[in-house]
């Protein structure tokens, strides 16, 4: 039986390696290649390279795991992406199935779950634990005013940048620069985000932000 061919991207060197050398113990399973970030993974497979599965941290420098994820996916989409995290909220969740997540994988997983979800991946397309599963049936759910807290978990691209840059010192004058939209239409996006997240200030966005693994702390 053909070994599963693994990639790994991760810019802590030590986790990494010893991730390596468990998936390397598992029957059937060698880790072909090891990157600090997605654009050092990415590299990798436009000069040939060609994993199974990519296991990506959400959290790297240069292109994080969820912009790594994007690419694939419209590159190829063949290649079945799982995502390294400690955020499982259910924001977080739905943004990266978006990304064409396949499987999504806690730090603190058990070594025999992690070769189990690698196997699943492999053999029925994703992996989603009971955990995750029950996260994933609870957007779906209608709250008491009937609307589906769905909506509420769906950030568009625009809305996942200006949070980022929200998070940061810049000025709100500044974002709209950056973002190339005049004041009043940011603080329109703002105010929007204050009703659709449930906070009332900036420091709230950055909490969300941050507590759904928008940006890193």
């Amino acid at each position: 039986m053909q070994a599963t061919k693994i990639a790994l991207a991760d810019d802590h060197v030590l986790l990494r390696t010893a991730l390596a050398t468990l998936i390397n113990s598992f029957e059937n399973c060698k880790v072909i290649q090891q990157a600090g970030d997605g654009d050092e993974l990415i590299e990798q497979i436009r000069q040939g390279c060609r994993p199974d599965v990519v296991i990506l941290d959400l959290n790297m420098p240069r292109k994080d795991g969820h912009e790594t994820a994007i690419w694939l996916k419209d590159n190829f989409p063949q290649i079945h992406v799982m995502m390294l995290t400690m955020y499982d909220s259910e924001s977080a969740l739905i943004r990266l199935l978006q990304a064409g997540v396949k499987g999504f994988l806690k730090k603190d997983i058990h070594p025999s779950e992690l070769k189990f979800a690698i196997q699943s991946v492999i053999q029925s397309g994703y992996y989603y634990s009971h955990n995750t599963s029950g996260k994933l049936a609870n957007l779906f759910r209608t709250n008491g005013d009937k609307s589906p807290s769905l909506h509420k978990n769906m950030l568009t691209e625009q809305e996942v940048y200006f949070l980022k840059l929200a998070s940061s010192e810049l000025t709100y004058k500044e974002i709209a620069q950056k973002m190339g939209l005049n004041p009043r239409s940011v603080d329109s996006l703002r105010d929007h985000l204050f009703d659709k997240l449930d906070v009332r200030s900036r420091v709230g966005l950055a909490m969300y932000a941050i507590r759904h693994g928008i940006i890193a702390f």
